[in-house]
């Protein structure tokens, strides 16, 4: 939803970990995004080095005097075309006169869980255009935030920015000029990337840049664009609690919210205001306004059951994906999806061999360099250290049952000799 709430802008650059790599591939070409505006962290750093990554890699190809924004992939808007307007503005503001400029977003209610941003009050009345920022305020109580509220002077952050990216690249230069220095030693080539990010401080952008400026080089554009932060189970629960209904009972229950499994039952008896996740390796429960502790439960899992954070019954790839059905000790079993035109990577395994029964489509198996034509009922076996891919030649999607046998099982069991996407 980003991405197509950006498309207006032109092909966006993504920034992300470099374990959704995969995913984001996938996500780019389904919207035509070119390769290259990929850009993988291999720690997470917050938002300032993040942002330090990006104008750091634009202004080695020459774009330093573009105007660039930041977004957050977890933001619901909507009201596109008020943010479209309230981007169109912020976009002119950094052109014109060097800031940086903000959206600050007209709240609706006492919010304490929210920074906020104070402009003027005869611009904060006025809201048509860009207005000179007059400090930012933390998230406050609520006592203070039923003040900000009545006041018409004060916006929620949500970290929305927008400026050239010279101007950027100045102000890290002038307030985290440490981090500005290790940044701009990445190689062009990133092959130094990790031992920079290792050396990073995690710190927001907010922390690092935003609050250190002063009216003169920031601006703020009020606007109302029906903005949600998603980046809660509570918030998830908020927004499509009202829209979806799954398929549960209750009794004597109210106010419960279910993140459900296509085709299962849920029932409530007795109990009320509970959030509950539910997918296919896991399960989460958790009462709303909790849903925050998520972090300390990963922590939990992260000492008990780290494959678990890694890996997923449900994968996507760039070329389709797979569902896990069994695994086992001695045995692992997946259906695999290849979509129209697409290919796995020409690929070995050193610890299992394989076996594939073809259930729909057409295509070719390539097995130590031999094409093996295949279609429904097809069955053909990979055998150890074998190398190996798949390529979909029909119209629509393949599907295949894969068993894997052998004394290791995980994902990273995989030597790439060629491949579409640039793993190898």
């Amino acid at each position: 939803m980003t991405i197509k709430r950006l498309s207006p802008f032109g092909k966006p650059w993504i920034v992300t970990n470099k374990a959704l790599r995969d995913q984001s591939i996938l996500q780019m070409k389904n919207n035509q995004i070119p390769d290259d505006h990929l850009l993988l962290e291999p720690l997470s750093r917050n938002t300032a080095p993040a942002i330090a990554f990006m104008c750091h890699i634009l202004n080695s190809k020459g774009l330093a005097s573009e105007v660039v924004g930041v977004f957050s992939a977890d933001h619901l808007i909507s009201q596109p075309n008020a943010f479209k307007r309230a981007v169109e503005i912020a976009e002119q503001e950094a052109r014109t006169h060097g800031r940086v400029v903000t959206l600050g977003l007209r709240p609706y209610s006492p919010a304490t869980g929210f920074g906020y941003i104070q402009v003027g009050g005869e611009d904060a009345e006025r809201a048509k255009g860009a207005s000179p920022v007059v400090r930012f305020h933390e998230k406050p109580d609520l006592a203070t935030a039923k003040k900000f509220l009545a006041s018409g002077e004060h916006f929620w952050n949500a970290g929305i920015f927008v400026f050239r990216v010279q101007t950027m690249i100045d102000l890290f230069r002038k307030h985290q000029p440490e981090m500005w220095t290790k940044i701009e030693g990445i190689k062009p080539d990133l092959s130094n990337i990790q031992e920079v990010y290792e050396g990073l401080k995690n710190i927001s952008i907010d922390y690092a840049i935003i609050e250190k400026l002063g009216a003169q080089e920031l601006s703020c554009v009020p606007c109302d664009m029906g903005w949600d932060d998603v980046g809660s189970w509570d918030a998830i629960a908020e927004i499509k609690g009202k829209k979806d209904t799954p398929n549960y009972i209750t009794v004597e229950a109210e106010n419960n919210y279910v993140h459900e499994q296509t085709g299962k039952l849920y029932c409530f008896a007795g109990v009320d205001d509970l959030i509950v996740v539910d997918t296919k390796d896991a399960l989460m429960i958790s009462r709303r306004g909790q849903s925050q502790k998520v972090k300390d439960v990963v922590e939990q899992v992260k000492a008990r059951d780290p494959v678990l954070l890694q890996q997923h019954q449900d994968e996507e790839r760039p070329w389709g994906g797979f569902e896990v059905l069994k695994d086992t000790d001695t045995f692992k079993s997946k259906v695999v999806i290849v979509n129209p035109g697409q290919q796995i990577s020409y690929q070995s395994h050193s610890k299992r061999e394989e076996h594939w029964m073809i259930v729909e489509g057409t295509g070719v198996v390539i097995l130590n360099d031999e094409e093996i034509p295949v279609t429904r009922g097809s069955y053909v076996k990979i055998p150890l250290q074998a190398k190996h891919r798949i390529r979909n030649t029909g119209n629509v999607v393949m599907k295949f049952v894969e068993v894997q046998l052998g004394t290791y099982f995980g994902e990273d069991d995989i030597v790439r000799y060629q491949d579409d996407y640039k793993r190898t």
